[in-house]
């Protein structure tokens, strides 16, 4: 059996900030550095066998704000995954015994929102209509202009996880997947099979964190 945890990064400054973050790279706000211990001391008795992210600047300084607070002497060795290939981000001779690979893919990218991506989310709801952009944000499959859907998600994050993650939790290693709330609930939509029409409702906080046991193909959530 292994286990598989989804975390949700810290809230970065334009989520403070109310923004439309996307694909920018907007790094953690300052007053959320103090959830990293909260977040760090839920998987520090964990064993992580292996820690998948993306480039976004949150979701990679989630991931060493994590290891910072461990204290044990673990540490993530980043690792880019490109096309498929492997890129390392440094010299793989010097690894030490408790470095941790952490595969880093634009796979695992927030929902790219187009001509929103930036914009505050109460002014835009006044230039487009608030049912509109609740239509955007909480929909399957409507875009926002020049965006991605809920479905474009799945169909760009789930590939990816069969490919490499579900491939570890096979291998009986436990898997860390640091990314943003899109991404995560195409996970979660794949793993409990969620119909389309119920994916409005499923949400997962800033730092939020849910823990799957798997086996034999076959996941159970942790209740905690």
């Amino acid at each position: 059996m292994s286990k598989l945890f989804l975390q949700r990064h810290l809230k970065s400054q334009w989520n403070l900030e109310d923004r439309f973050a996307g694909w920018t790279n907007a790094p953690i706000a300052l007053e959320s550095l103090d959830t990293a211990k909260v977040v760090s001391d839920r998987l520090v008795g964990e064993k992580i066998d292996i820690v998948f992210t993306s480039p976004l600047i949150r979701n990679m300084q989630t991931v060493l704000e994590i290891f910072n607070h461990f204290n044990d002497g673990r540490y993530p060795f980043f690792i880019q995954l490109d096309s498929g290939k492997m890129k390392e981000w440094g010299n793989f001779i010097d690894i030490g015994d408790n470095d941790v690979n952490t595969y880093v893919s634009e796979s695992l990218n927030e929902r790219y929102y187009g001509e929103l991506q930036g914009l505050n989310k109460a002014e835009t709801k006044k230039k487009y209509g608030e049912e509109q952009v609740k239509l955007w944000r909480t929909s399957y499959t409507d875009a926002p202009p020049g965006g991605e859907s809920g479905q474009d998600v799945y169909t760009r994050v789930i590939p990816f996880f069969k490919e490499y993650i579900e491939k570890e939790l096979e291998a009986g290693k436990n898997v860390l997947v640091v990314s943003s709330h899109h991404p995560l609930r195409a996970i979660v939509k794949y793993i409990d099979n969620i119909p389309a029409e119920k994916m409005a409702e499923v949400e997962i906080p800033f730092a939020g964190l849910l823990t799957y046991e798997f086996n034999e193909g076959a996941y159970t959530i942790v209740l905690k």
